[in-house]
């Protein structure tokens, strides 16, 4: 009997190892199309960035306005007697010019020893005095700036009136989230328009929108001359494709 010959092993490895490399072949080669593919995707899409503006003016709608005023006195009875003089005569004047007592609030009055003063020791005349602030916090912002330009009644009533630099005069406005929506349409608008522009000008059409950005509200005075009259600014930047 003849001795039987082992299975060659060999033989079936290298149509699997060939079978492997077309595979690997074929692989690369779809992923080269795949990326060429979506190369020529991305070369295909075009897209412009323009901004819209709105911007507007509105009166303010609150104002917040201290009558401040000094008064004098010899001793501290006659200043208190005189500081309830002045701030009733200030109370009243407010009233003439419309504005209700919860409108007003009376802040304590700062009281200064003007002989305790080490700098002025010699000093002549009342020796205590009292600096007083009315506050007004009002929706009247044309009874406000009537009450300002008529205030030196005040002085003809015996009032001493002074600036007071820590409660300056404000002008607000409070209800700008009745007007965003509007601003906001107005200044997409804005942004459609500039992207409609470029477009023409280059042979394209508008698209959709890709992507948009809200920019914050602003709020200032329109200048320093009128600082009751307030301009508002939003800037919506917005990203739109681009058609043939």
């Amino acid at each position: 009997m003849s001795a039987r010959r082992p299975p060659n092993r060999g033989s079936g490895a290298v149509p699997a190892l060939v079978l492997g490399l077309l595979l690997a072949a074929g692989l690369a080669g779809l992923g080269y199309f795949l990326a060429d593919a979506l190369q020529s995707i991305r070369g295909a899409e075009r897209t412009v960035q323009v901004k819209g503006l709105a911007e507007r003016e509105v009166p303010a709608d609150l104002a917040l306005w201290s009558v401040s005023f000094v008064t004098t006195g010899d001793t501290l009875d006659a200043l208190h007697r005189q500081l309830e003089k002045d701030a009733a005569s200030v109370m009243k004047y407010l009233a003439e010019q419309g504005f209700a007592d919860e409108e007003v609030v009376r802040a304590a009055p700062e009281i200064t020893d003007r002989q305790a003063q080490n700098y002025n020791s010699s000093v002549r005349g009342p020796r205590y005095q009292a600096q007083s602030v009315m506050l007004v916090r009002t929706p009247k912002v044309d009874a406000v700036r009537a009450a300002q330009q008529n205030a030196d009644e005040l002085v003809g009533r015996g009032v001493t009136l002074n600036r007071n630099y820590e409660y300056p005069t404000e002008y607000l406005f409070t209800a700008l989230n009745d007007i965003k929506p509007e601003m906001i349409a107005q200044a997409t608008r804005s942004a459609r328009e500039a992207a409609e522009q470029f477009a023409s000008d280059s042979g394209s059409a508008v698209g959709a929108i890709k992507q948009a950005r809200q920019g914050y509200f602003s709020i200032e005075d329109r200048d320093r001359l009128s600082p009751h009259i307030k301009r508002i600014r939003v800037v919506t930047t917005v990203d739109y494709f681009l058609v043939d």
